[in-house]
């Protein structure tokens, strides 16, 4: 249930925390931050204060530690939890613990975390709300190999196989003969039950060249829910986004405005709240619903860019309570904007690469910003996700944004560590992806056909 509240603990880490930290300051709201021991000896001043010690560095006895945060919500007065994403920002438990403990949890009821968290539950609700999915059944595959075959014969070759609990492009295997089907059934299934608890699979139709859209959602808990813009994330290695841009090039309005409407609709028959994001798959004019992140995403910020929103006040204007002000919301971008993730990460082999950063300098100028943890001195942990900085950029046009983010990739200098600068610099030099034409294979593509990642 949302109520008023004074004091957020965050419980995550890195550019997220700061980023949250410094939306409660805005909103008159005291902001609580936490970190792990390997977090707090990284930072260049390891003063006294700080971050309040949430446990060792290995995630899962710190940042995945639920009674751990929930004593750190105990003992510094907070009145609510924002999980940022990652970590446990889509656990349903989570969730359910800190309501339970008389806190607000800023993110969607446990319901709909879960719902949205089992591919096939969300496949029907989707299903149920009219937006666009797919082609497959939305329910779990049965154990006889040859009713599998029937499906996928139905369904016609190529199809993929998915994991029901799967996400971060695992527990997926493409099958394009009927001859293969059995082997991926089995493979796939031990997957799931390894990586997500649950061995449910689920089949669907494989889009050989399909780019990957996403809807931005955001809802309060009096029933009103709207679209905040679409983006472009098809800029991925191995199911990774690299660089996303918004809005997504060549969509034409009135299927924005459809596809954008159903997903709203959605959210308000499953009793969604707070932020949300609806991932799809586009391809021949075409959208196909592919899964729900029920969290604040890595690349918020190019939809607060071209839509004028601050999504993170909203997630906490939301969760207190607030009624959406649904008419400041038109859906429409303006001008266009890109974000390059910056990983502490070797360009060429995307080994990470921890330790001390010895010198940075970001750059800076109208339609520049960088959401980043990182200075002079801190040391990257290898503990964790190798990102270290965002860089985005807005302009009025997606031509005069590509020519800002060169200029301001060419002035970003990271000293100490390999990072993969170089790769994003190479992205946007690509004749294909200046056109905006490419898909969610090109960029492996791309390096399959330099090996060492060199334009």
């Amino acid at each position: 249930m949302a109520s008023p509240f004074t004091s957020v603990l965050i419980a995550n880490r890195g550019e997220i925390a700061v980023r949250i930290e410094r939306a409660c300051l805005e909103l008159g709201l005291r902001p609580v931050l936490i970190a792990s021991e390997a977090d707090r000896a990284g930072r260049p001043s390891p003063a006294a204060g700080g971050p309040l010690s949430i446990g060792p560095s290995a995630p899962g006895r710190s940042y995945l530690n639920q009674a751990a945060l929930l004593l750190a919500a105990r003992v510094t007065g907070a009145e609510a939890v924002h999980p940022g994403y990652g970590f446990l920002s889509e656990n349903a438990d989570f969730a359910e613990a800190v309501e339970e403990a008389g806190l607000v949890f800023i993110g969607p009821p446990a319901s709909a975390i879960r719902t949205m968290g089992d591919k096939i539950a969300a496949k029907r609700a989707m299903m149920a709300a009219g937006v666009p999915c797919v082609p497959g059944p939305g329910e779990p595959l049965p154990e006889d190999a040859g009713a599998v075959r029937a499906i996928a014969e139905e369904i016609g070759y190529p199809v993929i196989v998915k994991a029901a609990g799967g996400g971060g492009g695992r527990g997926m295997r493409v099958v394009r003969e009927s001859a293969e089907v059995a082997d991926a059934i089995a493979i796939t299934r031990e997957e799931a039950r390894r990586a997500f608890g649950k061995p449910e699979l689920y089949m669907e139709k494989f889009l050989e060249h399909p780019r990957h859209v996403e809807f931005q959602v955001l809802c309060d808990n009096h029933g009103n829910a709207v679209w905040v813009g679409h983006r472009d994330c098809s800029v991925q290695r191995r199911h990774q986004k690299v660089v996303e841009e918004a809005p997504a090039p060549g969509i034409a309005p009135e299927l924005a405005e459809r596809i954008g409407a159903r997903c709203a609709e959605a959210c308000r028959q499953i009793g969604y709240r707070g932020v949300g994001t609806f991932e799809f798959l586009y391809e021949n004019g075409e959208f196909y619903f592919i899964e729900m992140n029920t969290r604040l995403q890595v690349e918020h910020p190019v939809t607060e860019m071209t839509a004028g929103v601050d999504l993170v006040h909203e997630q906490l204007r939301v969760a207190q309570g607030e009624v959406l002000e649904t008419g400041r919301f038109a859906g429409t971008a303006q001008g266009h904007a890109f974000e390059c993730r910056i990983n502490a990460e070797d360009p060429a082999t995307f080994v990470a690469s921890p330790g001390l950063i010895t010198d940075v300098h970001f750059p800076s100028g109208p339609g520049v910003r960088v959401d980043s943890h990182v200075s002079a001195g801190y040391r990257v942990s290898p503990y964790y996700d190798s990102l270290i900085a965002k860089l985005i950029v807005h302009a009025p046009t997606r031509a005069e944004a590509i020519g800002r983010m060169q200029v301001a990739l060419a002035q970003t200098r990271i000293e100490g560590i390999a990072t993969n600068l170089p790769l994003h610099e190479r992205i946007f030099a690509d004749p294909d992806f200046v056109r905006g034409c490419v898909d969610i294979h090109h960029l492996e593509k791309r390096l399959r056909e330099e090996p060492r990642g060199e334009a």
